[in-house]
């Protein structure tokens, strides 16, 4: 569901679609997008998390190139 949040999602959940997606080009982009869906970024913190969100978007971006 784009535009608001779908409530049988987590924020974790959400990000991996979002990050998958191609839409983003940084971390912070994408956790201010699930923000601004009503989810809590609180859920998206730590260093390994970042870490995979950052391979998924770029993987995502090589995809679409």
């Amino acid at each position: 569901m784009l535009g608001g949040m779908d409530q049988t999602k987590t924020a974790l959940e959400r990000a991996f679609e979002l990050a998958k997606s191609g839409r983003y080009t940084r971390v912070s982009d994408l956790k201010r997008a699930v923000s601004s869906e009503g989810y809590s970024a609180a859920q998206l913190q730590g260093p390994m998390l970042t870490r995979q969100l950052g391979q998924l978007i770029r993987a995502a971006k090589t995809q679409d190139e």
